[in-house]
């Protein structure tokens, strides 16, 4: 039941939701940004029940009392798992922003949406333009009061995977640094029930939570031991809390 149940979320999001969205809303590009915003949302709320009512994918919030308020940009540091924990940006945030590469705004429609967004696009081939867009972008989501989500590792992780795999690197502090803004740590185990780079999905429920908030301003090596201590520390604890309840 488990693979029916995935074909048929597979077809239904990529050939059917993803498209239908794509091309039936495209009049929102030549409108306010606004408009796109809430197209954005709307296709990730139809994803996001697309798997609740297909798969049987649901998830849980923890820790939103450490979630700065709406109006006040901020660095959200996340744990990358799965594609699922992308899929739910905009419930968890208000008019959040990703950091990804250039390419994708080339793509027909699906890019030109990703464009109207304004997203953070950055050249992965260029080191020097890459640090540039990424803080002039940066820079300008701190005037619109956008929150900025950073995946450390850089990549999606198997679950179990350690950060000597998968280290995390250096330039969430050097955005830390330049931007001063406070960063959200977030845990997550989302990669029991939608796994990196795997068709089958699995019914559960996800767990994503907020940690404490780090303020602006501190030492950077402090800060990136703390956030690969917390959020590796929490998001183990999720995996453990999420394979027995899948085995009971």
């Amino acid at each position: 039941m488990i693979y029916i149940r995935s074909i048929i979320f597979n077809f239904m999001f990529y050939c059917v939701w993803t498209p239908l969205v794509c091309i039936a809303l495209m009049p929102s590009l030549i409108m306010p940004r606004k408009f796109t915003v809430m197209v954005a949302s709307m296709y990730q709320y139809g994803a996001y029940l697309l798997a609740k009512y297909i798969v049987g994918l649901d998830f849980e919030v923890r820790g939103r009392e450490h979630q700065p308020a709406d109006d006040q940009p901020y660095l959200v540091a996340s744990k990358h798992q799965s594609a699922y924990e992308t899929l739910l940006l905009y419930q968890l945030f208000n008019d959040p922003t990703i950091i990804l590469k250039k390419e994708l705004l080339m793509l027909p429609v699906f890019g030109w949406f990703l464009k109207k967004l304004d997203v953070i696009a950055i050249d992965r081939g260029k080191r020097a333009s890459a640090a540039n867009s990424l803080y002039e972008g940066a820079k300008r989501m701190q005037t619109q009061a956008r929150p900025i989500v950073i995946f450390p590792q850089g990549t999606r992780v198997k679950v179990d995977a350690t950060t000597a795999q998968k280290p995390y690197k250096s330039g969430i502090i050097k955005l830390y640094t330049a931007v001063n803004l406070p960063i959200l740590p977030m845990a997550i185990n989302t990669g029991l029930y939608w796994p990196r780079n795997s068709f089958w999905k699995y019914p559960g429920k996800a767990i994503i939570e907020f940690l404490p908030l780090i303020p602006a301003g501190l030492p950077g090596d402090q800060v990136l031991k703390k956030l690969e201590t917390d959020i590796e520390s929490v998001s183990q604890k999720l995996a453990e809390e999420g394979r027995k309840k899948k085995a009971s």
